[in-house]
This record gives C-alpha cells, sequence and structure tokens, in this order.
C-alpha cells in the first residue's frame, strides 16, 4: 500500500543525514505534524521530516485517517489493529531509509495520541534499532505481547498533559513502568495544566530528545 506523505526538506538544500517521521492521531492527517519540523529545522538542519497519511479513512471523520479502528477500544482490538498497520507502517519506513541510502540509526519516530501507539508498538519489534522515539499523548499498546516480541531497545520520550481526557496521562505512566521492566531506556515528562495537545514545553523537550539522539 503506498501511503501518501507531507515533507519538510533539510535546512538551506543541506544532504540527508537522517530522518524524523511523523506519525499523526486518529482523524488528522499527515498535515497535522509537520509544523514540528518547522520548530526543529534548526536543531537538525540535515533531517528530513516527513509525515505519512495513516493508511486507512477515519471511520468517525470522513477527511480525516486512522491507523486503525477505535470503535472497539478493548486491549485485544487494540492490538490487532496496530498489528495490520505495522506492516504497512514498516514498508514506509523501510522504502524512506533506502531512498536516502540511510539504516535505521538515522531514523527517528514521533508521535501523537495514536500516532504514539503505532511508533511504540511498530519501533519495539523493528528487525533494527531506530535512534530513538518521541511520543505525545499515547499508550503502549499490547505490553505483554511486547515481553516476548521486543527486538528493539532505543531511547524514548515521553510526553503526556495530566489533563487529558482522551488519553489518560495514567497510559504513559503505565507505559513507562512495562518499559523500564524489559530495559528500554525511557523518560517520562507530565505537565499538570496540559490537555490532550502538544505545548511549547513538549516541543523543546523532543527537540533536544531528537538533537541528541541524531547527532
Amino acid at each position: 500500500m503506498t501511503m501518501n506523505a507531507y515533507s519538510l526538506p533539510p535546512l538551506a538544500g543541506n544532504p540527508v543525514t537522517s530522518v524524523v517521521v511523523f506519525l499523526h492521531g486518529y482523524g488528522a492527517n499527515g498535515e497535522d505534524l509537520l509544523d514540528l519540523g518547522r520548530e526543529w529545522h534548526a536543531l537538525l538542519p540535515n533531517t528530513l521530516f516527513i509525515s505519512p497519511d495513516a493508511p486507512f479513512p477515519c471511520e468517525m471523520s470522513p477527511l480525516g485517517r486512522q491507523w486503525f479502528s477505535l470503535a472497539d477500544y478493548t486491549p485485544p482490538t487494540l492490538e490487532a489493529g496496530a498489528r495490520h498497520a505495522a506492516p504497512i507502517l514498516n514498508a514506509f519506513l523501510d522504502k524512506t531509509l533506502t531512498e536516502y541510502g540511510l539504516d535505521d540509526s538515522a531514523l527517528a519516530l514521533v508521535g501523537f495520541s495514536q500516532g504514539t501507539m503505532m511508533a511504540l508498538f511498530t519501533a519495539l519489534r523493528r528487525t533494527q534499532q531506530c535512534a530513538g522515539i518521541v511520543g505525545y499523548s499515547g499508550a503502549l499498546l499490547a505490553p505483554d505481547s511486547l515481553s516476548k516480541e521486543l527486538t528493539c531497545k532505543p531511547p524514548v520520550l515521553l510526553i503526556h498533559g495530566e489533563i487529558d481526557m482522551v488519553v489518560p496521562c495514567d497510559a504513559s505512566v503505565t507505559a513507562k513502568a512495562t518499559l523500564d521492566t524489559l530495559n528500554v531506556p525511557v523518560t517520562l515528562h507530565t505537565l499538570a495544566w496540559l490537555p490532550h495537545s502538544i505545548d511549547h514545553q513538549g516541543i523543546k523537550w523532543g527537540g533536544e530528545f531528537l538533537q541528541k539522539v541524531l547527532r
């Protein structure tokens, strides 16, 4: 399956030495997170920022996209949805890296909400380890199967608002506890005033993290 994508090339036409892939939330599209790349352009002048549309039309928003259905929010159904979408995302990541002659060490994933769920589900099971994962306002799906399927331990940064009414902050607290148990290096920042969103502090933390892991 071909995924439509929006991209922001490196600053001043520099050669691409790293790739940041944005994974948007439920009902949005690839354009939704591309402004993060503009915020981080100067920090990562040799980085290609690319943001694909999720592969499926959103069942609740005709103009949006979804990685998987949220009609049934039970853990087995969410896991099944992520498993179905993961090969499509992996194919996109592989194609993008091949196009620029790079490997996973030059790749970072940045997700929001459902995009964070996909970033964590996919990257922790890839054949090669990526440089890092930034997850805003998301959750770790299928923690029990992850203990058997974990293939990579990239550094992970989780950022979550404590008044998030869409994906509760406890989801990231639980994710951190699980990743700690599996010896995946993970940092969690929570923001007392933040709902289901990304604010300037979260953008700052995300940029600093990416600058470090993609150096």
